[in-house]
């Protein structure tokens, strides 16, 4: 089984349901075991800054899926729940990144891991570093 570090988001409607309605679909998931689940942190938004706050988590996973197979579900998700890509970085009822996987490097243009510039946000690096201190440390 391979570790997997997820970042959530959320920034319309009832953001706090979003999450955790993400979080059952997540671990209703056979192949996916949820391990670790953060706080959940109230953030401004990042990039595009004329939209509502974000509550954002993170949490580890054990999956046997690989990379491409977990974004796959991930998207099934955020599909399921009615997301709308209307624009880069714009408002969302839910956001799931893969952030990390195991030590894997994955450079493809719609997958990248470790996820780009995670290092450089706070609403990434707060909830993984209260699951995940050794690992922040060393990013």
């Amino acid at each position: 089984m391979a570790t997997a570090y997820i970042a959530l988001g959320s920034n319309l409607g009832d953001r706090k349901k979003n999450l955790t309605t993400a979080l059952f679909h997540l671990v209703r998931e056979p192949r996916i075991i949820l391990e670790k689940l953060s706080s959940f942190i109230e953030t401004k938004p990042y990039g595009v800054t004329d939209q509502p706050d974000f509550l954002n988590g993170c949490c580890r996973i054990w999956t046997d899926l690989s990379p491409r197979q977990l974004l796959t579900a991930l998207q099934a998700i955020e599909d399921k729940m009615g997301r709308v890509r209307t624009r880069r970085w714009g408002e969302r009822i839910i956001d799931l990144d893969i952030l990390l996987y195991d030590d894997i490097t994955v450079n493809d243009p719609d997958l990248v891991i470790p996820h780009p510039d995670m290092k450089n946000r706070a609403f990434v690096l707060e909830p993984l570093k209260e699951i995940a201190p050794d690992l922040t440390a060393k990013l």
